[in-house]
């Protein structure tokens, strides 16, 4: 656990160092939000949305890309230096949706900064279908991973038992990522919100991995975490910087992919409990416009409710962040009862 610490210590203070220097770059590069015409899933302009993240035009975006950087690097140094049994298939998908959705949400968001037309009023960043597609090709091959070099092929629930999936677990698998890559990015609309509960679910998570003695699996949580922690220090409100697609889509598909590796499945949806209700509360939303003609709720995703209704917001992302400790209490529970 010495290593543990240590690293977690380290990928803070690197991460701390670099921060300031990446603010400045991000600024030089103009890499920095632009007032937005977003589109829904069913291609219709967001313009209530757009509304209230008007503010925030001009922070620097792709402050995930510094946390992906980082802990990328010191993980294969960390690795390949200390004598830390290297599970290459294990890393593999660590890395693979770190890095795969990283580069594209990456692309997603220099589309939304340096591609918007004024005259001909381009919309914000790519198509959600695009989007979409891609995000599930990349997670059948993290399920198939799983499945044919992990031996990923059944779930467990302590109250129910072993349930044998065969290769059905691979599209389980990459619903879950799926599932993960789009809460994380929904609940990124309020400062410090994605990644404080992110942070709170990755504790979460190393006390699982610490508790099943995954010394692998627990170094890479405890760099992710020290990196992750010094990115909310200037995340927090009012933000520095901004996570971007390429931090929230990378920060979702990778904390999916822990939690599968953990084998607690069932815990997953839990420990990220708000992740789960923030994409919730979209999906109602969507469906309602889609079947019904009409809103569900006032607004979506359920943080911009509070908004809405006039709650500042330090306050909604301090009480998110209690709600996903108490999830993250809940989850633990349920991980080590199986």
């Amino acid at each position: 656990m010495e290593l543990v610490f240590g690293f977690a210590i380290l990928s803070f203070f690197i991460t701390s160092i670099l921060l300031v220097p990446f603010i400045d770059f991000l600024y030089r590069m103009k890499m920095q939000r632009k007032k937005q015409k977003t589109l829904d899933m069913f291609n219709k302009p967001t313009k209530e949305f757009d509304k209230m993240h008007a503010l925030k035009a001009g922070v620097p975006i792709g402050g995930g890309l510094l946390i992906i950087f980082v802990v990328t690097l010191l993980s294969l140094w960390a690795y390949g230096l200390f004598a830390v049994e290297v599970r290459f298939w294990e890393l593999f998908v660590l890395l693979f949706s770190f890095v795969g959705y990283g580069a594209l949400g990456l692309y997603d968001d220099i589309k939304k900064i340096f591609s918007i037309d004024k005259k001909k009023s381009a919309f914000f960043g790519l198509r959600f279908k695009y989007k979409f597609a891609i995000q599930w090709i990349l997670a059948l091959i993290i399920g198939f991973v799983f499945y044919q070099y992990l031996g990923y092929s059944f779930i467990y629930f302590h109250w129910i038992g072993e349930i044998p999936l065969g290769i059905l677990f691979v599209p389980l698998a990459a619903f879950i990522i799926v599932s993960f890559v789009n809460a994380v990015n929904i609940t990124d609309g309020l400062d410090g919100l994605s990644s404080g509960l992110f942070l709170i679910a990755l504790i979460a998570f190393l006390t699982i991995s610490s508790g099943l003695l995954d010394p692998f699996l627990a170094l890479f949580i405890a760099i992710l975490l020290g990196a992750t922690a010094a990115f909310l220090y200037f995340n927090v409100w009012p933000a520095r910087i901004i996570l971007g697609d390429v931090g929230a889509l990378a920060l979702g598909g990778v904390l999916a992919v822990i939690g599968i590796l953990t084998g607690k499945v069932g815990a997953v949806g839990v420990i990220g409990g708000v992740f789960v209700i923030e994409v919730a509360s979209s999906l109602i939303q969507l469906t309602g416009k889609k079947f019904f003609g009409r809103k569900i709720l006032p607004i979506a995703p359920i943080h911009l409710y509070f908004q809405k209704k006039g709650w500042e917001e330090p306050k909604i992302v301090m009480r998110a962040w209690l709600l996903g400790f108490l999830f993250a209490i809940l989850g633990l529970y349920i991980a080590f009862a199986g």
